[in-house]
Formats: structure tokens, C-alpha cells, sequence
């Protein structure tokens, strides 16, 4: 499967309820989300100015502080091109703000992070496989390892005082 699973940009429809997190977090509710959205403040790679995206957590380390994401569409969104430039960033996290660093994770790694969020999530997993590929896929083609190689994973590790 790998990169060809993932499919074009999305069409303005479903841009726009992608956005509505985004919404939500400027209204200042982003608790009402919890732990499953991060509000991530990001610096553009052109323009140099500060950038806000909601992105879904593949899992939350409520230890340590650590959020995984997952580029739904790929090397090509905005964000991620972003904080390869930049790593240093912003998440908000329900109503908790901190400063962190993101390192785009091994696909050992993101496997396993994807692999866990369809055992916790097993229908939010099969719709974001879905929306990935472009078409339903068959129970078989739901692997977590077929879908980690062409979707980069995510961490943000939170600067600790």
C-alpha cells in the first residue's frame, strides 16, 4: 500500500468540518475535546509567521506528556513540512498549554502508535483508514504496519520546567 494510500487534499467540505476543532479551541473550549485534539501552533516554513492546525492524538502519554499525531495526508500537509523546519512548537491540550518539540517517529515506532489507536479506537481507526485511502478498505488491508509506512507519526514532547 504504502504512499499510494494516501489520497489528495480534502475537498472544501470536509476542510471545513475538519476546521471546526480549530473553532472550538479559539472559542476557548478546547476541553470540551479532552485528550483526542491537540491545538498545534506551528511556525510557516515561508511565510515565518505563527500557524494553528487541530490534529487528532494517536496516544497520550498522561506521565510524561507526550502526544502522537499522526499527517493524515501524508509528508505534504502543511503542518508537518512546517515543523521540519521548525520543531520547536505550541500544543494545546484541553485547556493546557506548553511549549514542545516534535520529532517525526521511525515507522517501527508509528506502527505500533497506529496499531494501539485501532485497539482503543477501533471505529475512529476504521474511518481515518477510510478518509486515508480514499475508499473503504476490506478488514485485511486495515494493517496498521501497511498504513504507518505511508503516514508520518508524530511526537510532541512537552518542555518541562
Amino acid at each position: 500500500m504504502g504512499s499510494s494510500l494516501l489520497t489528495q487534499r480534502p475537498n472544501r467540505f470536509l476542510r471545513a468540518g475538519l476546521r471546526l476543532p480549530l473553532w472550538i479551541y479559539r472559542l476557548h473550549l478546547g476541553w470540551l475535546l479532552g485528550d483526542r485534539f491537540i491545538l498545534l501552533t506551528h511556525i510557516g516554513r515561508i511565510s515565518g509567521r505563527p500557524r494553528q492546525t487541530v490534529v487528532e492524538v494517536v496516544r497520550h502519554d498522561k506521565t510524561t506528556g507526550v502526544c502522537v499525531v499522526a499527517s493524515g495526508w501524508g509528508g505534504k500537509s502543511d503542518w508537518f513540512r512546517n515543523i521540519q523546519k521548525t520543531p520547536v512548537v505550541t500544543i494545546n491540550l484541553g485547556n493546557h498549554k506548553l511549549a514542545a518539540k516534535a520529532v517525526v517517529l521511525p515507522e517501527g515506532e508509528a506502527a505500533n502508535a497506529l496499531h494501539d489507536y485501532a485497539l482503543r479506537h477501533p471505529i475512529a481507526f476504521r474511518e481515518l483508514a477510510t478518509i486515508i485511502a480514499g475508499r473503504q478498505l476490506t478488514s485485511a488491508e486495515l494493517s496498521s504496519n501497511e498504513l504507518a509506512r505511508g503516514i508520518p507519526f508524530v511526537a510532541f514532547y512537552p518542555d518541562r520546567p
